[in-house]
């Protein structure tokens, strides 16, 4: 019979060519796999284990294997701290991303209820996020992927968050004449032909969610134009891009007249967001 620590070894090994963390990975699957916290894990090494588990646990390493997220194995990911449920129907949170969340966090008064947009909102990551550390603002998530709504709402219900309203709407379709004092949005801006679109997680993640039309541009430009009928005075709009994509969305938005159009760095320092307002 094998033990936890002979499979975690021997997992780790199996995942080193599809994994840049293929240790962690392991450890992630076989807490899946077992029930255990990854305290129990290392606590536990010496248990062994059936043949029923055993055949469970493999069912998880293989997928891993095949190339697909973590994520999806496990069917979560957490972002801003928040656990949140992830699918095939959403974008898999990432690190980057909490980039949005620090800048909108910079331009939303603390004291005033602000009204914010996400547009694109997925698992919800950006939303959840946002409401929990601005709990007097609303805040209005859209996604035109009704089961991808089902998840962000059924992370709202997780975590006992109360000030979001998911909505359905191909960006501002259905916000009516709705304007905001933030808009935020993740929106999909790689280029359909990209190889890297064959590579790595993003090859199961939905395609929609991931690339546009004009070399990945397309949507990028759309909420920047439609954002100025929805922004008040002095309002923000905040978008993730491209790593290449930075000084042509920059030209555009001051061409659509922003003011304080500034470019951001991720944590990795690529070029990543953008924040701009909207002066009227």
């Amino acid at each position: 019979m094998a033990t936890i620590a002979h499979v975690l070894d021997n997992t780790t090994q199996r995942l080193q060519t599809v994994s840049d963390s293929p240790r962690l990975d392991a450890e992630l699957l076989l807490c899946h796999s077992f029930g255990l916290s990854r305290t129990q894990l290392f606590t536990r090494n010496d248990d062994t284990l059936n043949t029923k588990t055993l055949d469970s646990c493999e069912q998880f390493i293989q997928r891993r294997e095949r190339g697909e997220p973590l994520a999806y194995i496990v069917g979560k990911r957490e972002f801003w701290s928040l656990e949140l449920v992830v699918n095939q129907h959403t974008l898999i949170p990432r690190p980057e991303t909490e980039l949005l969340v620090e800048l909108a966090l910079q331009y939303i008064d603390k004291k005033q209820a602000c009204r914010i947009a996400d547009l694109g909102t997925g698992s919800g990551a950006i939303a959840l996020a946002l409401a929990v550390e601005r709990s007097n603002s609303h805040i209005d998530a859209c996604d035109t992927s009704n089961n991808a709504l089902a998840i962000a709402q059924h992370n709202a219900q997780k975590h006992n968050i109360n000030n979001v309203k998911f909505l359905h709407s191909n960006w501002f379709e259905n916000l009516q004449q709705q304007k905001y004092d933030l808009i935020v949005s993740n929106p999909p801006y790689i280029a359909a032909n990209d190889k890297h679109l064959q590579q790595g997680d993003v090859r199961f993640e939905p395609a929609t969610a991931l690339s546009a039309e004009n070399n990945g541009y397309a949507d990028l430009f759309h909420i920047a134009e439609q954002a100025t009928h929805h922004l008040k005075t002095k309002a923000y709009l905040l978008l993730e891009h491209g790593f290449a994509q930075q000084d042509k969305l920059i030209d555009k938005l001051k061409i659509l007249g922003y003011n304080q159009v500034n470019g951001h760095n991720d944590y990795a320092q690529q070029p990543r967001a953008i924040s701009a307002q909207w002066i009227g």
